[in-house]
């Protein structure tokens, strides 16, 4: 079973960056998402790296987030620059179960969920 863990979160002014790490104990056989949840509101998907490298991200933070990998596909990054309060909330990382789960970008179809890294962007 894939486990995940978020970490590199924490508090930062607006128009900072941060640098989330998603570490990955067992095997990735489509891809890993990136997820948000802020107080009072549903979970979204913020960005997903397929194993092949491709990318897809959350029209919120198109052109500021950037997600990678490294070569050995066991770490999983999210470089979010720009940041805004409204990017405040806790960031997630989960395993999607299938190539259909990665392109829907549901986090029901996610698996192996970490207990998350909280961002806090102040004004």
């Amino acid at each position: 079973q894939v486990r995940l863990v978020e970490s590199g979160g924490g508090p930062v002014q607006a128009g900072g960056s941060l640098r989330l790490s998603c570490t990955a104990s067992g095997y990735i056989y489509n891809c890993v998402g990136w997820f948000r949840q802020a107080p009072g509101k549903e979970r979204e998907g913020v960005a997903v790296i397929y194993t092949s490298g491709h990318t897809r991200y959350g029209d919120s933070v198109k052109g500021r987030f950037l997600v990678s990998q490294d070569n050995a596909k066991t770490t999983r990054y999210l470089q979010m620059d720009s940041l805004k309060p409204e990017d405040t909330g806790m960031y997630y990382c989960a395993a999607g179960r299938t190539g259909a789960d990665c392109r829907l970008f549901d986090p029901i179809g996610y698996i192996g969920w970490g207990q998350g890294t909280q961002v806090s962007v102040s004004s």
